[in-house]
């Protein structure tokens, strides 16, 4: 007797889902090398530059009558970015506690809610830092010869968040009190007068949570100023590769190849 044959495998349950097929488009567009990727990398980019002009300029902004409608706008893009970077992350979860990630989801919250949080939108300013997190600022430097400068532009990156970050936090904190600090351009002459420890004295924040507020700033600001010239007149590392293993990045006195252990030639300028 003939046996019936035997139905093949669904040819449809290897085939991956719309979904899975969005994540990997995702994927693709987020961090592939194509033109297609890298033009929409771009145009990201942009998008991320446009927001954080904004943020910066908020506290000048509030009182606009679309400021409300560019608020929720800006929230609602964001929203939609987190949203596909995390369909394109290979694991979502482990992206989810990753401390950028973090930040952004803080930041859109002050977007949903500007009326209630405005006191934190100072914050906001922090996308900044998250945007140098990821690989898309610095691949077009990489790909044009300029990987060498990524830790300088590092440098003044968070050099300007911190300043920003200061003057919100002056201007939300202080402003209009005995401080004289009326507006944001005061708030932001007090921080860069008090980063660089130049003090004229005509702007004093009031009381001693004021005095602390500003030894905060003085110390961590010259930190960073100090650290931006290092890496300007000295950088921590120089690009010489190792011709056992390829590894770039050594430090200036380097003898051997830290990955392998191979004997390293870097040429000595005779400055040291």
């Amino acid at each position: 007797m003939p046996t019936s044959p035997i139905p093949p495998a669904d040819s449809q349950s290897s085939e991956p889902t719309g979904f899975a097929r969005l994540r990997s488009r995702l994927r693709l567009l987020y961090h592939g090398q194509s033109p297609k990727a890298v033009r929409f990398q771009a145009i990201v980019l942009v998008v991320d530059l446009a927001i954080i002009a904004f943020f910066i300029a908020s506290p000048l902004l509030r009182d606009s009558s679309s400021f409300l409608w560019i608020d929720y706008s800006i929230a609602a893009i964001l929203a939609i970015d987190l949203l596909a970077r995390g369909l394109a992350s290979t694991h979502p979860l482990r992206w989810l506690h990753q401390l950028p990630v973090i930040v952004d989801i803080f930041i859109l919250i002050t977007l949903l809610a500007p009326a209630w949080l405005f006191n934190l939108g100072f914050l906001r300013i922090l996308r900044l830092w998250t945007l140098t997190r990821s690989g898309t600022v610095w691949r077009p430097l990489e790909k044009r010869g300029l990987a060498d400068y990524r830790e300088p532009i590092q440098a003044t990156i968070n050099l300007l968040v911190f300043l920003f970050v200061v003057t919100g936090f002056v201007y939300t904190a202080f402003a209009q009190r005995d401080s004289g600090i009326s507006g944001y351009v005061d708030a932001l002459y007090f921080t860069v007068t008090t980063m660089t420890t130049t003090g004229f004295g005509d702007i004093v924040l009031p009381g001693t949570f004021g005095k602390l507020v500003s030894i905060i700033v003085m110390i961590i600001g010259i930190s960073l100023f100090v650290r931006l010239a290092q890496l300007i007149f000295r950088p921590n590392k120089i690009t010489f590769p190792c011709p056992q293993c390829g590894l770039s990045r050594h430090e200036p006195d380097a003898v051997h190849c830290k990955a392998c252990g191979h004997l390293l030639k870097i040429p000595d300028s005779g400055d040291n």
